[in-house]
């Protein structure tokens, strides 16, 4: 993007436009052509996902506007359009009014930092992961003002719990980012995808990949941590007293942040671009991306079709008993490891421009590290669990019957 807006700035100076001027409208340009990309996505993610859900539920799906329903995402858009924009008599009204779009621009700017090819990105922030949980915390806050601007008791209790986990389920999430960030030497999302041209992250450190995942979905407020959508306790929760395209900006910024956060793994864990011929074009490099990205999304399609939802109480156990000390371990281990490694010219000093082979050494032992803290976590939730059975009713029943006959 910086070599088409330079490029793009040039050519209007040398037609005789003011240089100020030129550079303006070039930004103007590539900011426009960075915030299209989620744009123009979020219309393809609802079409995507409501036709995925309507597989696995054994239906058809949207069918009816356009060839195969691909136009029923603009019929809603319309019909949202259309709806009546209501504001609560006793709303605080520059916040309610603020809060949707505070949500959806907290989505659409992490997308600032996505390098889509080695060449092609919004910009090259040398705090680019630091910058994807300060924009992702932005959504949070809106949530919040969302409730309490509502001037509405379920809207604010719904906010409550929701920014609730949403901050609770930052914190391993964070931990996790640090992983490949520590790997990588640099915060740099070009960076972090350079240095996994060697081994993917994912298999340096699984550990890691799976506590970012569950975590984001945390985030995004999916199955099984779909606190959003209890409307048997919350009615429709934070945005009860929201219509038409406030209402939109909310339901488009969680479709979009789920399929964000599924391109964020893809750069960080499985090298992002990089895959067979990727540096023959562009193109080639842009869907390799997209196809890593879109499949971890739709394993968070499929989570949120066929797993139950937990309690609130369940929710915060497993964080803070069981995610929180286990990312915190992995982070220690990890970065100990790797250490010493170093120290003992077992790996390289530099992730960036190390082969497979230079790699062999930290990934084996790393693999290790990873294997031993799983199979020790499987015991614990082994544990646990017969501990649960035992304490429940139907077991004791079923025990107390056994001893009378």
């Amino acid at each position: 993007m910086d070599e088409l807006c330079t490029g793009l700035c040039r050519l209007m100076v040398d037609s005789g436009a003011d240089a100020g001027l030129a550079q303006f409208l070039s930004l103007l340009v590539g900011v426009l052509l960075v915030s299209g990309v989620p744009l123009l996505t979020v219309i393809l993610l609802i079409w995507i996902e409501r036709k995925v859900a309507a597989r696995i539920q054994d239906r058809i799906g949207p069918n009816r506007v356009g060839p195969i329903g691909l136009m029923q995402t603009f019929a809603d858009l319309l019909k949202l359009l259309g709806k009546e924009d209501i504001t609560p008599t006793n709303a605080d009204r520059w916040l309610y009014n603020a809060a949707p779009l505070v949500s959806f621009a907290s989505v659409v700017l992490i997308w600032a930092v996505v390098p889509f090819t080695p060449f092609h990105y919004g910009v090259d922030l040398e705090i680019g992961a630091l910058f994807f949980v300060a924009i992702a915390s932005f959504g949070t806050l809106a949530i919040m003002v969302a409730g309490w601007a509502s001037n509405n008791k379920y809207a604010l209790l719904g906010a409550f719990r929701v920014v609730s986990l949403l901050v609770s389920y930052e914190v391993p999430l964070v931990f996790a980012l640090l992983v490949p960030v520590l790997l990588a030497g640099s915060m740099s999302m070009l960076d972090i995808v350079n240095a996994q041209t060697g081994m993917w992250f994912v298999v340096l450190s699984p550990l890691a990949f799976v506590i970012f995942y569950v975590s984001s979905q945390a985030e995004t407020g999916r199955a099984p941590f779909d606190l959003i959508e209890a409307e048997s306790e919350l009615v429709a929760g934070f945005n009860i007293e929201y219509s038409g395209m406030k209402f939109g900006m909310f339901f488009a910024a969680e479709f979009l942040h789920v399929f964000t956060n599924g391109i964020l793994m893809a750069l960080l864990f499985f090298g992002g671009w990089l895959g067979p011929l990727y540096y023959e074009s562009p193109l080639i490099a842009f869907a390799w991306l997209g196809l890593k990205g879109g499949i971890i999304y739709l394993t968070t399609l499929w989570l949120r079709n066929t797993v139950p939802r937990l309690r609130i109480d369940q929710i915060m156990a497993f964080n803070w008993k069981f995610l929180v000390p286990l990312s915190i371990a992995n982070l220690i281990f990890v970065s100990a490891a790797l250490k010493v490694m170093q120290e003992l010219g077992w790996a390289p000093r530099e992730m960036i421009g190390a082969s497979f082979v230079d790699l062999l050494p930290t990934t084996l032992i790393l693999l290790l590290i990873n294997g031993a803290m799983i199979i020790y976590l499987l015991g614990i939730l082994r544990k646990k669990g017969r501990e649960a059975r035992r304490e429940s009713p139907s077991t004791r029943a079923t025990l107390a019957q056994a001893a009378a006959d």
